[in-house]
């Protein structure tokens, strides 16, 4: 399904002044080129990313891009926010919440707290077998041995062979002259394949399970680093998610134990976290959230033999990775971002771009898969132009002089849209040099 078209202004605006443009004799640019479309993704959509751009008021104006978001509900809102009042993001915080219930259900209905046995679980708790919606629910039918398919926040059909949705929904966020979302325009986008759903039976689920020790989850969320912005609806949909299903009689006779760990936003972060929750006993790690630091991680959890589910992970290199079958993930692959992003640029009627991306496993990825999508679309090879800054071992901009000749590249080609794909600091990093630049933006 498409999002109905949207309106689109013809103003448009100075980056550096936030003007409206000049159709003076003396000014023939701005009566020639109406500027750019400015877009993003998953991993700059929010508010947070405005905490970066403090120093440049209205640089987000106009500004769009995708996010993988199912409409959210007022009572799991209001719930998150009896958890963290004042949220004020919910990226990936139904993809947390259902990524911490799948693992709970998948072992309640392995009969035990084993990883092997659990991840045999994990694909089928979401296939074939009875719908149903709550852990309360979905917990009390796993204890009578019956299969389940769980409906949750974002999965709303099964997963792939992979361990992955074959369906999602993307929310399209426009910011506003205050640097902030306007909830009121966000438009949402279903796209995947109901075909793709595995058909591999799980086992047969175990009748009234027991376990001698609780099933123990590990967060491995960014407490630190780039995607910290991310982590408050992350962690209050994970505690949501514990406090519910303990509320429902825990899992195999036991309350879930949660035990909070960092992924830095950095591999070397991470593996710490791994070989802790190891220790302590964990079964299944909830993160992390960066692609490349999963990418990075995943060979760390499997020789751990622990499972890796994350709530935020959208490279597409982790559907085909050598996982050993502990590898989930509640958030889509970005072929799929890919498609609903092209179709939000192209509906704009712009045929000439450029993509900024980090030059990281999540950057690349989706700024390459994106362009294809974009050429699918009917937009020529020629006409788009690829740009990559590169990053210190930690995940930060490594040379700002990079993005400062990338702006004025982009300046002198008087593009129809600008793609950024990073995280939050360095995209806020990139959109400065544009303001710097005095790139016209198009509202």
């Amino acid at each position: 399904m498409r999002i109905p078209r949207a309106v689109a202004a013809a103003a448009c605006v100075s980056l550096l002044t936030l003007a409206a443009c000049s159709n003076k004799a003396d000014d023939p640019r701005a009566a020639e080129y109406p500027g750019a479309y400015l877009y993003g993704t998953d991993g700059n959509m929010s508010n947070s990313i405005a905490d970066f751009l403090k120093e440049k008021p209205g640089a987000l104006n106009g500004m769009k891009g995708t996010l993988p978001m199912t409409p959210l509900d007022g009572a799991f809102v209001a719930k998150l926010r009896a958890i963290t009042p004042g949220l004020k993001d919910f990226t990936y915080a139904g993809e947390t919440y259902d990524a911490v219930v799948v693992a709970a259900l998948a072992a309640q209905q392995a009969g035990s707290t084993d990883p092997a046995d659990i991840a045999k679980y994990i694909n089928g708790v979401t296939t074939d077998g009875l719908a149903c919606k709550t852990p309360a629910q979905c917990l009390s039918m796993a204890r009578k041995g019956d299969d389940i398919a769980y409906r949750g926040i974002t999965v709303r059909y099964g997963f792939t062979d992979a361990g992955e949705p074959a369906t999602t929904m993307y929310a399209t966020m426009h910011f506003d002259a205050s640097n902030q979302v306007d909830s009121g325009k966000t438009e949402f986008l279903g796209t995947g394949n109901e075909s793709d759903v595995s058909s591999t039976k799980a086992p047969k689920p175990v009748k009234d399970g027991k376990s001698s020790t609780p099933l123990t989850i590990g967060g491995l969320l960014p407490q630190h680093g780039g995607l910290a912005p991310a982590l408050p609806p992350m962690a209050a949909a994970a505690k949501l998610a514990i406090t519910e299903i303990n509320a429902a009689g825990g899992v195999l006779g036991k309350p879930v134990k949660w035990i909070d760990g960092d992924d830095g936003t950095d591999p070397k972060v991470a593996r710490a976290t791994i070989n802790s929750h190891k220790a302590a006993g964990v079964s299944v790690l909830i993160g992390p959230a960066g692609s490349g630091v999963a990418v990075a991680t995943l060979p760390d959890a499997v020789r751990n033999g622990l499972i890796m589910f994350s709530p935020s992970n959208t490279s597409s290199t982790l559907s085909t990775a050598d996982d050993k079958g502990l590898y989930f993930r509640t958030a889509p692959s970005d072929i799929l971002q890919a498609r609903a992003l092209a179709d939000v640029m192209v509906r704009d009627g712009g045929r000439r771009y450029a993509i900024i991306a980090r030059n990281d496993d999540y950057g690349t990825k989706l700024a390459n898969d994106t362009k294809k999508e974009l050429i699918n679309a009917g937009v020529s090879e020629s006409e788009i132009r690829s740009f990559t800054y590169q990053l210190t071992d930690d995940g930060n901009v490594k040379d700002e002089n990079e993005l400062v000749r990338i702006a004025q590249e982009i300046k002198s080609a008087q593009l129809d849209g600008v793609l950024i794909v990073g995280f939050y600091e360095d995209s806020a990093q990139a959109i400065a040099k544009l303001v710097d630049a005095s790139v016209l933006i198009r509202h």
